[in-house]
Parts: C-alpha cells; structure tokens; sequence
C-alpha cells in the first residue's frame, strides 16, 4: 500500500521516523512519500520537502511569509494526487496539516492523525475541523483522551514515542563523551535554546549569562540539526561554554541540569531525569495573541501532564537574568532534586509505557 506521511519541525521528523520503522516491519514494501526530515530520510521512503524550509516560529512569522506557505499547501495538494496514497498521515503541525486533511477529506483519501493539534491548548473550534476531516486520531498525552471525550469525538491513546526513543537509545559514558568532545570534569549543564533561528536569538543569550555565575559547572550547548555552528557562535562570551552539534540525547544522558526552552525538549528532558527550568520568550506580537487565546495554566508538557508544577515555567518578562539564576540554583540543591527525581519517575508512569510508534503502525495498516 501507499502511504503519505506529513510532518513539521525536529520532533515531527523523530516521531515520524520511529513510526516509519514500524510500518516497514510491518510492511517492508509500503511506498512511503514524506514531508519531514533528516531522520525519515534515513529509514527510506521519498522525502519531498524538508522541514528546514518551512520552519516560521510565532503568528508574526507566519504571516510575513504568508505567500510561501501558500505555495507550500499547493504543491503538497499537487503532489498527493499525483502519487494517490491509500492513506494519508498527518503528525503534529496543526496549521498546515488541517488545511490539507480539509481538502483531503473532499478528495475522498482516508486520513489519519499521529500527536492531536494542540486543540487543548488554544482554539477548541478546531475540534469540529477534526471530526470532520480526520477518519482516525492517536494521541500520545492520556489528558487529551479526555478532552476529546468532551466532543464527542472517540480518540486512540498510543502512548508516548519518546518512551521508545529514550529506551532504544544507547546511552553513552560520560568520560568518554567528555573526553571525545572535549570538555571538562566539571559537570555539565545543558542549554537547549530550541531550534529555530528567532527562538535561539532570544533564548540563547540570557541563558548563556548563567556560565559567568555558576563557574564550577560547564555549559553545553545542545546544537539542532537545522543549525550550524556558525550561526550559535555569536552568543559564546565565556570559556566554559562548549558546543555540540545533533547529540542533544547523548548531551542530556549525562548533564546534571538544564536550561530549556519550551517545547518537546521539555519532556525529553525530564524522561532522562535531569532537573531542568523551562524557559519560553516569543516576539511581542506573537505572545499578545498566545496569551489571549491559549487557555491552559501551564506551557511545558512536564506540568500539564501532570496537572501541577514540576518544572518551573519562565515566561517571556520572567525569562530574564536574575529569575534564571535564582531557578537554576534551586534545582542544583540536593534536596530540591530529590523531589524532582521523584516527580519524574510518576511522569513517566502517566504516559503508560513503550510501544506507541507500534500500536500507531498496526492501527493505521491493520
């Protein structure tokens, strides 16, 4: 059979590549034609467009480039019709994904969707946009079963797929990562300011002024794929601050705390029980319109899954020097990890297990 699968941004390439993985053991001859990345590349398939090229952070963004997301919905409708999948995949990225499934669902494709739309979060109308357009939706946060509930609208719970991801990665030894990459005995705190090139410019710098106070730790900063050292090299003032470049698990597995903006990374984070601060600074424009549409009380998938705070949250005009520091002091005590170890390992058992890029592959193929 023919599958199209459509993805956005770093998580989306993950998740769709252990969910490619699946199907191919499933299927090893399943035609697979992807938007996504670097990693689903690497599984097979036909990659048609990369996620690097439409990665616009915030509604400002988003609208100053309105003309090639425009372009971008065209050739994607041009490039289904022409390849004719039996099914069509959507993974996360809400604002081009439901476009497509509209137009899908007229066409008569079967749809399905891997990770809901943060339709919990903000804009709940999108619900009946859902129902209507989407034949199948596995969720992968067991509070969004219930959400949908509210709708009347019955929803799959898979699982999380970080809980595989995690699982099936090699951890490494932390002297001989230290040493391959050349840094210190010192222990490592972790920066992980995102992936795009808005978020970073404006997280990169305040977290970066925590090396020049906590001088007995060295700072790593967690480099996406999408970036390359030449963009991040601009922010580094201090010595003991390193660069690692696409090695963000292998960074994490052996970091004793982490400074990280707000996103997926957040739970990643935590699903390696490392104490982290979460830290959130969009454009003005952008977080005027977040904060009067977004109804949720916390922003990190840490706290919501958990329905309280775990992690600390700094946002946007709490995102400054002087509340960074005084966070991350308190989670280097002792005694304040303790509790966040413990807080962690309830995490996990909330998100039910490994096995979700499975159960999503024998659902969508079965």
């Amino acid at each position: 059979m023919k599958y199209y699968i459509i993805s956005g941004e770093a998580s989306g390439d993950l998740h769709g590549s252990n969910l490619m993985k699946s199907m191919y053991k499933i299927d090893p001859n399943a035609e697979i034609r992807f938007w996504g990345g670097d990693l689903m590349a690497s599984v097979g398939g036909t990659l048609v467009k990369h996620y690097k090229e439409r990665a616009f952070m915030g509604f400002s963004e988003v609208i100053m480039n309105l003309r090639k997301v425009l372009g971008f919905i065209k050739f994607c409708k041009k490039d289904i019709l022409e390849f004719s999948p039996d099914k069509i995949i959507f993974i996360d990225n809400s604002g081009f994904n439901l476009r497509i499934a509209k137009w899908a669902k007229s066409k008569n494709f079967n749809t399905h969707y891997y990770i809901s739309p943060q339709v919990w979060a903000s804009r709940s109308s999108r619900v009946d946009t859902i129902k209507k357009y989407v034949d199948s939706m596995y969720v992968i946060l067991p509070f969004v079963k219930d959400f949908y509930k509210k709708f009347d609208y019955e929803v799959t719970f898979v699982g999380h797929p970080l809980l595989d991801a995690i699982a099936d990665k090699k951890l490494v030894d932390e002297n001989t990562f230290k040493r391959e990459h050349k840094l210190s005995n010192k222990p490592i705190i972790a920066l992980l300011p995102g992936s795009r090139k808005q978020e970073i410019t404006k997280m990169l710098s305040v977290m970066l002024k925590m090396a020049a106070k906590f001088k007995e730790y060295q700072f790593v900063i967690a480099g996406a794929p999408s970036q390359d050292y030449s963009f991040y090299k601009q922010f580094i003032k201090t010595e003991n601050v390193k660069f690692i470049s696409n090695k963000t698990y292998d960074l994490l597995s052996v970091s004793y705390a982490a400074l990280v903006t707000s996103g997926t990374a957040t739970l990643e984070t935590a699903l390696f029980k490392i104490p982290e601060v979460v830290c959130y600074k969009g454009s003005w424009f952008s977080y005027q319109i977040a904060k009067r549409i977004i109804t949720l009380k916390y922003i990190s998938l840490v706290n919501l899954i958990m329905n309280r705070e775990v992690v600390t949250e700094l946002i946007q005009n709490d995102f400054n020097e002087e509340r960074l520091e005084q966070e991350l002091d308190r989670i280097l005590d002792p005694e304040q990890r303790l509790k966040i170890f413990s807080d962690y390992y309830e995490l996990e058992q909330q998100l039910g297990g490994k096995g979700a890029s499975e159960n999503t592959a024998n659902l969508i193929m079965g």
